[in-house]
């Protein structure tokens, strides 16, 4: 006999192969409906346990004030002078103001490029190192 006929679910001759074919068939799709109905257990779960709280008069009202109160800051943010890192020399303009200074800046790009490099540089340098404290045995 070849290996394929032994493979084979049905050989010529019918008998216990069929039956076994069959169960096989059977087994597999329990196996797989099985899966399915596993991934939609856990897919159920995964919505159910991560679900937020609904929210009440009193979240809404919280929600609505913090929202108010962040959009006060950033318009006062935008509007007004303020420092932003003040040992670098960092400041925040108005938008209007910026934007006049942008314009009046560019007006020579390779003066507004140097420019912009040189406070992109001073912005972002690393603060010199710390001295180490000199050991007690020294």
């Amino acid at each position: 006999m070849s290996d394929e006929s032994q493979s084979s679910c049905a050989p010529a001759g019918g008998g216990e192969s069929g039956k076994f074919c069959q169960s096989r068939t059977v087994i597999y799709g329990v196996v797989i409906l099985g899966t399915f109905l596993l991934a939609a257990a856990l897919v159920w779960a995964m919505i159910h346990y991560t679900k937020p709280a609904p929210l009440t008069e009193d979240r809404v009202a919280l929600r609505k004030k913090n929202l108010a109160e962040l959009r006060a800051l950033n318009a006062e943010a935008l509007a007004n002078y303020g420092w932003m890192d003040q040992g670098k020399g960092i400041v925040r303009l108005p938008i209007e103001q910026a934007m006049k200074l942008t314009i009046a800046e560019w007006q020579n790009p390779a003066a507004g490029r140097a420019s912009l490099i040189a406070r992109v540089e001073k912005a972002t340098a690393v603060p010199p190192k710390a001295p180490e404290k000199p050991s007690a045995f020294e």
